[in-house]
């Protein structure tokens, strides 16, 4: 997720979801193409979906509505953040559904080559921070201030962090500041890479069951936060231009509306499935919703977008073409 999460989302549940998204002619985009992508007068469109499960929510019940409403054969891959720029521009994905920002994309694919193009807000706004148990934060309310981290750092060791704070991020394949903001904050942290969304909720969870404190990269919207309340740690408060150098990143992540992108030539020759992409646009309930259904109801993302469009459709009947 940028340099503001990257995003992105119980572990075997989860991971299954994932896999369950690229059932239509599935294709591994970090190695091949995908048959059905910019496929010209072919009913067919290419999703690109990401590891976390908010955005696997977005392309189940997009998936969804594009077979079921549209008579569409929607075919779907997972690829991470930064190289599905490259293949959204090179037509072999279609559409972006959650993108976090990448700023240097955008000028370089949109701006300069006009190979992509917005396909507008999704409706969400997204957040990435440092969060602790809300257990933890009651009983230590001054650990809400970063300047206090180092004061609990004992609290927060584990095995991995070297005798130092652990700092539990997500996957290493997420864009973040926070090897950069402890460096440059001077704090006694360590980063520690769970693997991946899944996992990190798994650990999450454990932590949580045990009551043990712990400091982790999180973000909203995001399903946790209903069985595991977490407060947010206050970092040096955000200034447009604070993230620019990586290297020098001392700042909180901003507030981030997520966005939709489209393979240029597929928003002009798309046809109805490029006007319904675009006008694709919900809530973070609603997206909760349907993450939840998916990663704690073990739904498939199919059967949890099929109840969700069920119990909805005053809503999604606004995004289809006049």
């Amino acid at each position: 997720m940028a340099r503001t999460r990257t995003l992105a989302l119980v572990a075997a549940a989860v991971l299954t979801a994932g896999a369950g998204l690229t059932g239509c002619g599935a294709a591994d985009m970090t190695r091949q193409s995908s048959p059905y992508a910019d496929a010209e007068g072919s009913r067919t469109v290419t999703l690109s979906v990401q590891s976390w499960v908010g955005a696997q929510a977005d392309v189940a019940v997009a998936q969804y509505l594009l077979e079921h409403e549209l008579g569409y054969r929607v075919d779907t891959v997972q690829i991470d953040e930064v190289p599905a720029w490259d293949a959204l521009s090179q037509g072999r994905v279609d559409a972006i559904m959650e993108d976090w920002g990448h700023p240097e994309q955008e000028q370089r694919y949109i701006d300069e080559k006009g190979t992509i193009t917005r396909g507008g807000d999704l409706g969400v706004t997204g957040h990435i921070g440092w969060f602790v148990p809300t257990y933890f934060a009651q009983q230590h309310p001054d650990v809400t201030d970063w300047k206090n981290l180092d004061k609990y750092a004992d609290r927060f060791r584990t095995a991995e962090s070297g005798g130092k704070g652990q700092l539990m991020d997500g996957s290493p394949s997420y864009v973040t500041n926070d090897k950069a903001l402890v460096k440059n904050l001077g704090l006694d942290y360590q980063v520690v890479f769970a693997g991946s969304e899944a996992a990190q909720i798994t650990q999450i969870k454990q932590f949580a069951k045990e009551k043990k404190p712990f400091l982790t990269y999180w973000y909203k919207p995001q399903w946790l936060f209903e069985k595991v309340p977490m407060t947010e740690v206050k970092l040096p408060a955000y200034k447009k231009g604070c993230d620019t150098d990586p290297e020098k990143v001392a700042c909180a992540y901003p507030h981030t509306p997520l966005q939709k992108f489209l393979n240029a030539r597929f928003a002009r020759d798309g046809g109805d499935a490029a006007a319904f992409l675009k006008k694709f646009r919900w809530t973070t309930d609603m997206q909760n919703d349907v993450s939840l259904m998916i990663a704690e109801q073990k739904l498939s993302p199919q059967e949890a977008a099929a109840r969700w469009v069920k119990a909805n459709r005053a809503t999604w009947r606004t995004w289809l073409p006049s």
